[in-house]
């Protein structure tokens, strides 16, 4: 099951702005992550592998892009039904360079 969530992720480490600000930006990636995969009707099963792809114009370190992807995590996680430390679930990252102003998180669940 592959789908791609339409969102702008930001490395959080570095971004300095109000508390408010990234909480709406948080829950906005989460519930854009759960919605995406309900909408593409996919059934989850466990255990699995996730594979979350950030596509953006411009790549990340490692720690950042782990940090960018966090909500979008917790939204697959809640997804899944389950809790993002769960054992079941493998969870692996990448980056890919998309076209100027195009941003996304292409996320891959394999069996």
């Amino acid at each position: 099951m592959k789908v791609s969530i339409p969102v702008r992720t930001v490395s959080t480490a570095n971004v300095r702005e109000h508390w408010r600000r990234r909480a709406d930006r948080a829950r906005h990636h989460r519930s854009t992550a759960i919605l995406t995969f309900r909408i593409a009707k996919a059934e989850p099963v466990l255990p699995c592998t996730v594979l979350l792809t950030r596509v953006a114009p411009r790549a990340l370190d490692d720690d950042n892009l782990r940090g960018a992807l966090k909500s979008v995590r917790d939204g697959v996680a809640d997804w899944l039904g389950i809790d993002d430390r769960d054992p079941r679930v493998k969870w692996d990252y990448g980056q890919r360079k998309g076209p100027t102003k195009f941003y996304a998180v292409d996320v891959e669940v394999s069996h």
